[in-house]
């Protein structure tokens, strides 16, 4: 339920509905809901109505259903496009009935478990061959690895992508295409997790079970080898195919036996390429990947070694070759293993004591199971070092307190033709589904009775009596019997077989038992399965002969001899190696007791027909699976039974919190017993009495919503307390804010200034204090802004400069100015001649401006790159030339003339690190064309009224501010009067339009401070001028087309119609409001409108003040009666100087010493200051530049020509455009191409245009050579 706004003490918020709300595409493509998600919500439990809510399910592409904390999940045979990263991320940190079933919200609740309760936690994933297993195994681990943290700690992300690539290599070495599944488990993996206290992954080991030897040596029709034969031989690189001899996987006969060689969906070479990545990110070297490849060449053509008889019947190698590669591979001799292959040692014994030794040929069959039994010893213990070695890569980095544990194992098989290895298979899920039987069903029922619960008994078939007939020695089980026909029939494997079948004699008594001739069939919980005796014992030996083992064991290879066969032949000892039954069910045995000691999630397998196909959902095959998996029984006790349950030590701890007579402020407070504090718990928070039950050391809840709603209650409690914390923190936050608010108002008004003054102080200190200052560069307000012609984006002239540069790539402009350089005369000395400089990153542009006919061009003279000049120097009086010291440039050095001559250097000594040196020294010499010398002198001469005079190497500047002199300090502000200060009545306000005029820059900067009260009356202020109308709240825009459209939620409007924009889109349609009514409208038919600027009124003249009587002092005078000039009349100011200071510098003649009047009063104003007389006179007025007569203005920078218009874009869909009503139909049809703009009948009005202009202008004035607009 959404909160309610409010606003201002308490009072509600009026949420207005005029704007239209936007439509929310996701509303109309929400996939409707089928089925039921949890069957335990079924109101009909049977068998029949769980495989119907299955088939809606999954034909709605729905493939999770959940039985409480149970998943079931049937095989799509597709991808659905639902382990994104997106959907990964959704189901983090939620509980289970918060999210749709899937697979990621049973690992989410196992890591939640584990690192809330501090307990290990194990998925176990069974069903059939091709029911999904694996992939379920692999998106736990993705999932796991995603939200379990680690941050960049290098260690936890390694142990991260380890856990992820085992996949990739164990499916290429233990998976294969069965006639069931593509990539069917053919052995079984079980993947523990370590985790640290801060639930961060420091480790995993992984245990295998019972890889199926036999399908190396043969498979049927229609199935594979491992899949690893297929990517070595058709992805091998060269250096593997010339050193190992491989070939297409044709050539061999261990793959190309069963006539299948592809599958679909699986891609070879590409998994060739995943396998060699995943053995870099476990860890395995180079030369352990050569020697693993290695192995399996040579059991590749150890399949292509044949047998023929010889003239007395016994085996030949009908090949040598082949013999002799092998031995090579091997690296053992070809004649030892020649005959390893061909014949058998037999030794006889007498008494304990050993006999005569005899060597036996053997026949072609014989030698072909050598043959085999050597390929499958290789490639298991090369299948074990792996996997030992892959937990060498993922020990544990310490620090290890719990784990989760993945169980992908093979599913339940019947084929028609069942052995040794189906037996071992459905026996492993016998046991597994015992485990589900005693943790789900027995051990829950048995627990209510212990704890005293009451509870309606719910009967369920327990497959114990299963496990008991294969394993039990008393009375003795199927591995019982098949150990004792191995021991005493060991000679002769036929007769070994027969003492089998007579030893099931004694099962015959056991109802889920039936001994049929040389085939017996058992009752599995998945169905009834006929296994042959045929082969069964002599695969229960498994025991490698010792000929074959010393062949091994004498091989030169230290990875074939000490690696993969590192056992010796003891030839003295009399102790029976353990069978192949004995070893599964031992590693069984171990399985279930980890499995045992963990907290168990369940995900139940369904494969929805045999076909593979992604549409065929067969009723009576899924109908099968859900009977023996025991899904109807398990929806009865979950319905009849208690979600949760856990001991009172630990609710209480868990949920304390909850309740204030056992917890406070975060503390723990309860002195009472465990049971009482439950209780109290349980009652404050009211939780139904129905809803729970206390048994002897355990509460029990009901219902996973109720527990659910505990721990949410939990978290709203630390988040009150952070609430608590968060008011006290506001409050000193707001205090802080509001000292900060007066620091940020002044950083406000100077933050876009802060550079351009680092810039300048930065110049300051590369001139160091040794060459005197300008006047007006010492002015608070002067910044170095740099680009002054604004040539980077401005038009008009700065069009003109940007197409006359010869600009290179990444090339930026970073100072521009009008200034002069010395032109070389024939036979005569240089002379200035103006031009314009452009100073980029790279290089300096100088421009020169020329004027063929009427045509005025500007070429980019000479381009100086920065790396080639080496220095600058300039001299330590006020003039304004630098001379740029080249490197080795035949045209010499390059002498300037700018006004902002320190800005020039500043930039350039930015753009080069300051590589670039800097002299002041009172003569420059630099080098001419040719190399030649030259000195070029500067002289003080007051006599030159403004900048400097150059005439043959010598510069007359005059007398400029001290090196040492400090820019002035920022503008004061004049104090305000308050009634509380002064006595005098407030000065009446000045009319609007007063004060919004702006004021000339020379009177505003030169308008001193009155220190003298004028008695003289002012006369009346001129007529306020209108106000000016009110800014608008929201930006207008002004119609440059007609826009006519008759669909809802739009407003049409005519050509220079403005429109008041409320909400700007990114589609390209507006929210705009026209007379009131809001519609939206394409924003390519307007262009933002800004109302034009009032004309200011002209400022009111300054009032006349008469002359102030003169002071006791006789030094001081009355100040002059101030003249008019250009029109505006400076304020009259005192001076501590009888002599009249000149309005403009450099016009009024110099005193008797050659001092100027205006230098000659700001130093006894210093002065005065300096004796601290009085107060702090007011200083002189700083008359403006001016050569005598009404100064030129600049003309006018013309607009930026506008870009072009863009095209309309097509309305957009519901789902991208926002509707006010909601518009019934189709999407809207695409809005019409806007007609172009109507061309100006104005005359253009170009650069060149403008610069002549000028020009014109200047020709007119009086040539002087002092003057600042000269080109």
């Amino acid at each position: 339920m959404p909160k309610k706004g409010f606003g201002k003490k308490g009072e509600k918020k009026l949420i207005k509905a005029s704007r239209p709300a936007r439509a929310d595409w996701k509303e109309g493509v929400k996939k409707k809901q089928v089925g039921v998600s949890d069957m335990t919500l079924l109101t009909k439990i049977t068998n029949e109505a769980i495989n119907e809510n299955l088939m809606k399910r999954w034909q709605n592409a729905e493939i999770y259903t959940y039985i409480g904390h149970v998943l079931i999940s049937v095989n799509p045979f597709r991808d659905l496009g639902i382990y994104t990263d997106a959907v990964l991320a959704s189901y983090r940190g939620k509980n289970l009935l918060e999210m749709p079933p899937h697979v990621f919200a049973i690992a989410e609740s196992a890591y939640h478990h584990m690192s809330s309760y501090k307990e290990n936690q194990c998925v176990i994933i069974s069903g059939e061959s091709g029911a999904g297993k694996t992939e379920a195994a692999k998106q736990i681990m993705q999932y796991i690895a995603a939200v379990s943290g680690g941050g960049q700690d290098s260690s936890i992300q390694e142990i991260k992508e380890m856990v992820l690539a085992t996949n990739p290599l164990l499916e290429s070495f233990g998976c294969a295409k069965t006639l069931r599944n593509n990539n069917s488990s053919r052995h079984g993996k079980y993947l523990e997790i370590q985790f640290n206290a801060q639930g961060q992954p420091v480790g995993a080991v992984i245990t295998n079970y019972l890889l199926e030897k036999h399908r190396i040596v043969g498979q049927i029709d229609g199935e594979r080898n491992f899949h690893v034969f297929y990517q070595l031989t058709k992805a091998a690189p060269p250096e593997y195919q010339e050193a190992y001899g491989l070939q297409g996987p044709e050539s061999f006969l261990y793959t190309s036996r069963s006539n299948c060689l592809d599958v679909e969906g699986i891609n070879d070479v590409t998994e060739y390429g995943e396998t060699v990545k995943a053995m870099d990110i476990v860890g395995l070297q180079k030369h352990e990947q050569d020697e693993i490849f290695k192995m399996l060449a040579v059991i590749l053509w150890l399949g292509n070694l044949l047998f023929v008889e010889d003239d007395s019947g016994n085996a030949v190698i009908s090949d040598p070759d082949v013999a002799n590669f092998i031995a090579y591979l091997l690296e053992v001799d070809s004649e030892s293993l020649s005959k390893a292959l061909t014949s058998r040692v037999m030794e006889t014994q007498r008494g304990g004591r050993r006999g005569s030794v005899y060597e036996v040929p053997l026949n072609v069959t014989q030698a072909t199971s050598v043959r085999d039994a050597l390929s499958k010893a290789i490639y298991e213990r090369l299948f074990e070092w792996i996997v030992s070695r892959i937990n060498v890569s993922l020990q544990s980095r310490g620090g290890d307190q719990y784990v989760i544990g993945v169980l992908d194992i093979y599913g339940f098989e019947i084929f028609d033709d069942n052995s040794f290895e189906q037996l071992c298979i459905n026996y492993v899920n016998e046991k597994l589904q015992q485990i589900f039987i005693e943790l789900t069903l027995k051990a829950e029922q048995e627990e209510y009775v212990r704890e005293q619960i009451q509870w309606t008994p719910i009967k369920f078939f327990n497959n114990k009596v299963v496990c008991d007939l294969i394993e039990e020695k008393r009375p003795p089980g199927i591995f019982a019997a098949l150990n004792d026909a191995c021991a005493t029939a060991h000679a002769d494997p036929g007769a070994a077989d027969n003492s089998f079948v007579q030893r099931l004699g004694f099962l015959s008594s056991n109802a889920h038992f039936e001994s049929r001739g040389s085939k017996f069939l058992i009752k599995h919980y998945a169905g009834d399965v006929l296994y042959n005796v045929e082969g069964m014992t002599d695969k229960n030996k498994d025991s490698l002969l010792k000929d074959l083992l010393n062949l091994a064991t004498g091989s030169t290879n230290s990875f074939i001899s000490q690696t993969l066969f590192p056992e010796r032949i003891d030839p003295n000892s009399k102790k029976r190696p353990p069978t192949l039954g004995d070893k599964i069910k031992l590693s069984c045995n171990a399985l279930v007791g980890k499995l045992m000691q963990c907290h168990p999630s369940y995900i139940r397998t369904i494969k929805p027909n045999d076909n593979r196909s992604s549409s065929e959902y067969n009723e009576k095959r899924v109908l099968h699976q859900v009977q023996y998996l025991g899904l109807c029984e398990n929806i009865r006790v979950r319905r009849a039974g208690y979600a949760y349950r856990t001991t009172f030590e630990k609710f209480v701890e868990r949920f304390y919190l909850l309740c204030p007579q056992t917890g406070y402020a975060g503390e723990y407070i309860w002195h009472g017993d465990s049971v009482s504090g439950a209780l109290e718990i349980l009652k404050h928070n009211n939780i139904p009495a129905d809803e729970w039950q206390m048994g002897t050391s355990k509460v029990f809840i009901r219902h996973p919503e109720t527990i659910f709603a505990l721990e949410n209650l939990r978290d709203k409690y630390w988040h009150n307390m952070a609430t608590r914390i968060q008011r006290a923190w506001r409050a000193y936050v707001r205090y802080k804010h509001e000292c900060a608010r007066k620091i940020q108002r002044f950083w406000r008004q100077n933050k876009y200034n802060i550079g351009y003054l680092q810039a300048r102080e930065y110049g300051h200190e590369l001139l160091g204090h040794r060459k005197e200052r300008r006047r007006f560069s010492l002015l608070s307000m002067r910044k170095f802004t740099g680009d002054y012609l604004d040539v980077r984006s401005g038009s008009g002239l700065a069009t003109m400069i940007r197409n006359a540069l010869q600009l290179k790539g990444g090339e930026e402009v970073v100072f521009s100015m009008r200034g002069s350089t010395l032109v070389p005369r024939a036979m005569r000395s240089s002379i200035p001649s103006p031009r314009t400089l452009v100073l980029t990153n790279q290089s300096l542009h100088i421009l020169v401006t020329t004027k063929n006919g009427k045509m005025i061009t500007m070429t980019d003279e000479k381009i100086l790159n920065l790396n080639v000049i080496s220095g600058v120097s300039t001299s330590t009086l006020r003039d304004d030339w630098v001379v740029l010291h080249v490197d080795s440039s035949p045209d010499g050095d390059t002498i300037l003339s700018c006004i902002f001559k320190t800005e020039l250097i500043t930039h350039m000594a930015q753009q080069t690190s300051g590589r670039i040196r800097v002299d002041v020294q009172p003569q420059i010499q630099y080098k001419k064309k040719g190399g030649k010398s030259v000195t070029m002198k500067f002289v003080k001469n007051e006599k030159v009224p403004r900048d400097d005079v150059y005439k043959s190497h010598v510069v007359n500047v005059p007398s400029g501010e001290a090196a040492s002199s400090a820019s002035f300090p920022p503008c004061a502000t004049k104090p305000r009067l308050t009634s509380t200060t002064s006595s005098r009545k407030p000065a009446a306000k000045k009319p609007a339009a007063a004060r919004s005029a702006p004021r000339p820059a020379a009177a505003a900067a030169s308008r001193p401070l009155p220190s003298v009260q004028n008695n003289a009356r002012a006369p009346p202020p001129p007529p306020a001028a209108p106000a000016p109308p009110p800014t608008p709240s929201l930006p207008q825009f002004k119609a440059i087309y007609p826009f006519q459209s008759e669909e809802a939620g739009e407003i049409a409007f005519q050509k220079d119609d403005l429109l008041e924009i409320v909400e700007k889109d990114e589609n390209g349609w507006w929210l705009a409001r026209k007379d009131g009514k809001e519609g939206w409208v394409p924003s390519n038919y307007l262009e933002e409108y800004v109302a034009p600027k009032p004309t200011p009124a002209p400022p009111p003249p300054p009032a006349r003040r008469a002359a102030p009587p003169p002071p006791p002092a006789p030094a001081s005078t009355a100040a002059p009666t101030p003249q008019r000039s250009s029109g505006i009349s400076p304020p009259s100011f005192s001076s501590g100087s009888s002599a009249p200071v000149a309005v403009m510098p450099g016009i009024a003649a110099p005193t008797a010493n050659g001092v100027p009047p205006w230098k000659a009063q700001l130093e006894a104003r210093k002065a005065a200051a300096a004796a601290g007389n009085g107060g702090t006179p007011p200083p002189a007025p700083r008359p403006a530049s001016s050569t005598g007569g009404a100064p030129v203005p600049a003309a006018r920078r013309a607009p930026p020509a506008p870009g072009p218009k863009p095209v309309v874009p097509a309305k957009p869909s519901t789902m991208g455009k926002p509707v006010i009503p909601a518009r019934p139909g189709a999407a809207p049809s695409p809005a019409p191409r806007a007609p172009p703009r109507p061309t100006s009948t104005s005359p253009p009005s170009t650069a060149a245009a403008s610069l002549a202009d000028a020009l014109r202008a200047r020709r007119q004035q009086p040539q002087r050579n002092d003057s600042d607009d000269e080109w």
